[in-house]
């Protein structure tokens, strides 16, 4: 079977997108591009038009280029420059960037594969000595296909296989019944109780990671941590990655997490930590990602960690998202919004599903993960092991509203949750809540209504931090309220906010 996403997808676009060939005119997929001189720009213009409905696109040529010399800047050399244009070939967006030559080289493949964004036409190819002080380039057998956008994603990426089960595993499968989690065979309550650990969402190394894993369970009394994760890491494509510390290692920390909390009959929490709206790349990540993870009895999927600024009908089907803020209460952020095109939760439920994984799904709310209100009017997600997920601080209001009502209905996971001692740079300080007022109320809430719950963030420097050091010495205003939480400790709502 082919490893390459067309077969895993069924529904998602594969067939519509193979009637078509290249779509580079003949007669326009070779040129020579003249050098003009030094320091001056050199191109030959070549419109291509998508067909409708195009997702992402594949472009494949070869060139030749001799004797190029750098211009003034660095990136004065040769290249394919491209620009995503609308009907009447103005420009809509910019383009990747294909290449970057200098010196010379015989004949060589090129291959770059992007996502076509929401409203452009067509793209237009432009190979050029873009203001070089000398040289020639050729560029033969152009090509540009249409894929569909998982497929993009997952362009010259390395698959994960379906890891083992391994004998010494004592964590139980999930099963939802009703508004509990359950031991699939037994139906015992699970009741999830633990921290969220931050880093590997914004370095491939991540911080002290099974470090801080093992000292939760050791010293905390945790059976559950949720690993936030960034789908350019996983995919080998993040910052600072390179091949000493690419996606083999970067899974492998994963591997690692989920394999120690296994041993010890506990859980782990797959936070995708990324923002917004569903999108093909996060799609693309489930669907490795569960094919992984689908015989890990230990291993819930966090399906995207905050989404906002959209409708609830988008959240759940998908559609454009506009680059418009819509008044959520605050922006927790500075992610800049863009319009584009969401394929929604339900699809991130169905590509989970598509691998055989039959893990926990936990699905986040709107209004950066606070707002349930949604499941249920109309917007319920269709899965039968699945639970909601919310996310609060002192700054949010409405808590009935926001996640009790759901409560009544759904499991519930507090994916995030904790206050600190210094207000946020949005809040007013009149509008302050101490969090020695409103941590026991939070905690008390989540015993009287036996919420699953990740503290945030077992992080010395990713705010509201837990402990104030890699001692592990929990924070007087949230880690040592956590602590005793996680210990047994009973709490009283006495207000609710």
């Amino acid at each position: 079977m082919k490893k390459r996403l067309m077969f895993a997808v069924g529904m998602v676009l594969s067939g519509w997108f193979a009637g078509f060939a290249n779509l580079v005119p003949e007669g326009k997929r070779d040129v020579a591009v003249p050098f003009k001189g030094e320091g001056k720009m050199s191109t030959i213009y070549t419109p291509v038009f998508f067909p409708k409905g195009t997702e992402a696109v594949v472009f494949t040529c070869e060139v030749k280029y001799d004797g190029v010399e750098q211009g003034a800047q660095k990136w004065f050399d040769a290249r394919i420059m491209t620009d995503f244009i609308d009907s009447n070939c103005k420009k809509a967006k910019g383009g990747p960037a294909i290449g970057g030559w200098k010196g010379s080289h015989d004949w060589m493949a090129v291959r770059k594969t992007f996502e076509v964004p929401a409203g452009v036409a067509g793209i237009a190819l432009m190979p050029s000595l873009f203001n070089v002080k000398s040289g020639s380039l050729e560029v033969r057998n152009m090509s540009l296909e249409p894929i569909s956008a998982i497929d993009a994603v997952l362009d010259g990426v390395k698959r994960s296989e379906t890891l083992s089960v391994k004998p010494e595993w004592t964590s139980r499968p999930i099963k939802v019944r009703g508004n509990r989690l359950t031991d699939a065979e037994s139906g015992e309550e699970i009741w999830l109780q633990g921290a969220a650990v931050p880093s590997l969402e914004w370095g491939p190394g991540g911080d002290n990671i099974m470090k801080s894993v093992t000292n939760l369970v050791e010293n905390w009394n945790v059976n559950v941590v949720r690993l936030a994760v960034h789908s350019s890491y996983w995919f080998g494509r993040g910052k600072w990655q390179n091949e000493k510390n690419g996606l083999d290692r970067y899974r492998g920390l994963v591997d690692e997490v989920a394999d120690y909390m296994q041993n010890h009959g506990k859980y782990m929490v797959l936070d995708l930590h990324e923002y917004r709206a569903p999108k093909p790349r996060h799609a693309a990540f489930w669907l490795d990602a569960a094919t992984r993870y689908k015989n890990h009895p230990g291993v819930i999927f966090g399906l995207l960690n905050e989404p906002h600024d959209v409708s609830w009908e988008v959240w759940r089907n998908g559609g454009m998202a506009g680059d418009k803020k819509t008044g959520n209460a605050h922006a927790e952020n500075n992610e800049k919004l863009v319009g584009e095109m969401t394929i929604g939760m339900q699809k991130l439920v169905e590509h989970v599903r598509s691998t055989g994984a039959k893990n926990l799904v936990s699905a986040g709310g709107l209004d950066w993960a606070y707002q349930l209100d949604g499941v249920l009017n109309g917007y319920a997600l269709d899965d039968g092991n699945l639970m909601y997920e919310s996310h609060c601080y002192p700054w949010k209001r409405g808590w009935k509203k926001a996640f009790l009502d759901a409560a009544e209905k759904y499991p519930i996971l507090m994916g995030e949750v904790g206050a600190q001692d210094v207000p946020m740079p949005f809040e007013k300080k009149e509008d302050f809540v101490k969090p020695e007022d409103w941590v026991p109320d939070m905690l008390g809430a989540i015993q009287k209504y036996r919420l699953n719950w990740t503290a945030w963030s077992f992080h010395p420097k990713c705010s509201p931090c837990m402990i104030k050091n890699w001692d592990y010495e929990p924070t007087p205003y949230w880690g040592e309220f956590a602590r005793r939480a996680l210990s047994g400790e009973k709490f009283e709502m006495k207000r609710m906010r």
